[in-house]
């Protein structure tokens, strides 16, 4: 048995977090922890009106290990407040070596968490219930609540959880896979969240059919399973999303597209959830008070740890986002409206045709920005926009990340980021990141670009690309347009500065955005 620990950890020292508010690439609108390492977003949830962000979470070190449950809330999904470590691993027992990832759920009004405790190298289920203000908590008695993987079952792991009530039971997913086959998701069934009994694998994947490295392989395990349904136009989906794995040589997030039905979940179709990659990994919803489906991942760093030590702090929440149903069925994503409630002074332009070989300089630049940019790609064009950009385009001591719209002749959009340039720095990642985008017969899109110094959000018809850069040179923040070949209308431009995400001045005093 765990000891309810909770409240006892220590904060992070007072040295390392002047260390990580003092390092430029620390993101100032994004979540990040005081200082130290934060990884998977956990128990993400609304309670009486209140959001709260739990994650995994080292205060001592921007290393993981011996994870706790850090814990924030929001009143408005952007502005968080720090609040005491929710889990602490305990002296002995079943998560003596860290409190693993988890959700929140409620309990007949008793906020409870489900999470994963590790004990001699491996995790299994735990629960543990909270004061109202889901501030203090207490370890179950019975932790773990399932004591071993399913019997036999040659489980490659068994981790994480998806909680949920139907037809008056609990039911609950763990992410873990069949040694020889592929990733899987265990189904249990519940009445009290204490005693669960193994009902079987929801869906099995086919380790099979891709390699470690390909950015569609679904993996040897399962990590961060996430069910839900999404109400399209005509009829709803059942979407499964998870963090494929593979002995950390592989780790990216997937979707099933499928049915629920019963004790099974029958896969249509697969997909990239974010062409980023392990840029936005572990990603986990909730379905809020107005009944949007929000999303955050965790953005895991794109330096050498021997950088993230020096500075720390390691690893970024990404934004809220919106997930709603796209025409095709697939699941389509872009910032949370609250978003919008950090822009500032900004420029609103139409800036017209960009013709073959153009390039021109954006009347904006910062590393705090919020860009929207509607075009229309004729056949065999492409657009290129420069961001964190110092230098003129042919210095070879110039930085700037490349972002690239291309439409081939038959008329299939896709977006790349190109980040050989992003950095002078050759310890950083600097690997090439892209995906189709869909788009209608004339070519039209709409690309959101959010830039917050190392972290950079992309989203081009509902489909996202995320990642990290770190540029060298302090005047790496311009921005341009340019039309490399083939014609490119830009309907409109229209960019933010962004505060920071702590702005201390009362939310009625905050300028309405336009």
């Amino acid at each position: 048995m765990s000891e309810p620990t909770v409240g006892t950890a220590r904060r992070a020292d007072d040295r390392m977090v002047e260390r990580a508010q003092a390092d430029p690439h620390r993101p100032r609108f994004h979540f990040v922890s005081p200082a130290g390492w934060l990884n998977d977003p956990n128990g993400l949830g609304q309670w009486d009106g209140t959001f709260h962000l739990f994650y995994q979470y080292n205060p001592y070190s921007p290393v993981h290990d011996r994870i706790h449950w850090g814990h924030a809330t929001s009143t408005d999904l952007v502005r968080w407040t720090d609040e005491p470590v929710a889990l602490v691993p305990g002296e002995t027992g079943p998560d003596a070596e860290g409190c693993w990832s988890g959700v929140l759920v409620d309990d007949g009004g008793i906020p409870t968490i489900v999470y994963s405790g590790r004990h001699a190298g491996r995790e299994l289920p735990c629960v543990a219930t909270g004061s109202g203000d889901l501030r203090t908590w207490t370890p179950a008695e019975q932790n773990p609540v399932i004591a071993a993987t399913p019997p036999g079952v040659d489980a490659t792991a068994f981790r994480d959880h998806c909680v949920w009530r139907e037809d008056g039971r609990w039911r609950q997913l763990v992410g873990s896979g069949i040694r020889g086959r592929g990733g899987a998701a265990f189904l249990y069934d519940s009445a009290d969240l204490r005693s669960w009994e193994y009902v079987g694998p929801l869906v099995v994947g086919d380790a099979s059919t891709g390699e470690a490295g390909d950015a569609d392989w679904t993996g040897t395990m399962w990590e961060c399973v996430d069910l839900f349904r999404l109400a399209g136009r005509d009829t709803a989906t059942d979407i499964l999303v998870f963090s494929a794995w593979d002995q950390g040589v592989t780790h990216h997030p997937l979707y099933w597209i499928g049915a629920y039905e019963g004790d099974v979940f029958t896969p249509h179709r697969l997909g990239r959830l974010d062409y980023g990659g392990r840029y936005f990994y572990a990603p986990q919803s909730f379905q809020d008070a107005e009944g949007r489906r929000l999303m955050f991942g965790w953005m895991q760093e794109g330096r050498p740890d021997a950088a993230t030590l020096l500075a720390g702090w390691s690893g970024v929440m990404s934004l809220p986002r919106h997930v709603t149903s796209a025409p095709d069925g697939t699941p389509a994503q872009e910032p949370a409206a609250e978003v919008s409630l950090l822009r500032r002074e900004g420029i609103h332009t139409v800036p017209g045709l960009l013709r073959a070989g153009e390039r021109r300089a954006v009347d904006i630049s910062g590393d705090q920005l919020d860009l929207e940019i509607d075009v229309v790609l004729s056949a065999d064009s492409s657009l290129e926009l420069d961001v964190r950009v110092a230098g003129q385009a042919d210095d070879p001591d110039g930085e700037r990340t490349r972002l690239v719209l291309q439409r081939d002749r038959g008329g299939a959009v896709t977006l790349r980021l190109d980040r050989s340039r992003a950095s002078l720095d050759p310890a950083v990642d600097g690997t090439p990141r892209s995906g189709e985008v869909p788009t209608g017969p004339d070519g039209a899109v709409c690309l959101r670009v959010i830039v917050d110094h190392s972290a950079l959000e992309v989203f081009a018809n509902g489909r996202p690309l995320t990642a990290r850069v770190y540029p060298t040179r302090p005047d790496a923040t311009g921005v341009e347009l340019a039309a490399p070949f083939g014609a490119v209308t830009v309907t409109r431009l229209d960019g933010w500065h962004m505060a920071d995400a702590w702005d201390a001045r009362p939310r009625e005093l905050w300028p309405t955005p336009p």
